[in-house]
């Protein structure tokens, strides 16, 4: 099979929501990256984040087995720096082979309401 997705991905809209209403962990609001992987080996890709008013932060290591998924909450990144929450940014995932970025939010910030969207990322 032919090498599937791109080396370069861009989510310019990013926004984790934040607070968040009802149990935890299902009901925490959250951006997600989800990554496909379809090569035959295990690849390490880099992410790095832009804001609005700070230097962009990064880069932050993310392994994916090869023929797998990785679904990454940003949200849980803290190192080189915690992902800052309810603050507009846009992210570039880097990768040395070809992979599939899925982006999702779920929005839980309404009592009772959860919103889920999802969006493929921007192969660059």
């Amino acid at each position: 099979m032919a090498d599937i997705g791109a080396r370069t991905w861009v989510v310019p809209g990013g926004r984790v929501p934040f607070p968040s209403h009802g149990p935890e962990p299902e009901f925490t609001g959250f951006d997600q990256l989800c990554v496909l992987n379809a090569t035959h080996r295990e690849v390490e890709l880099t992410l790095d984040f832009y804001y609005e008013d700070a230097d962009p932060v990064g880069p932050y290591p993310i392994v994916v087995g090869g023929r797998r998924i990785r679904h990454v909450r940003v949200n849980d990144l803290i190192d080189p720096e915690a992902v800052r929450l309810d603050r507009p940014y846009g992210c570039v995932l880097r990768a040395p082979v070809p992979v599939v970025v899925q982006f999702l939010r779920q929005d839980t910030r309404l009592p009772g309401v959860v919103a889920l969207i999802g969006t493929m990322a921007y192969p660059a």
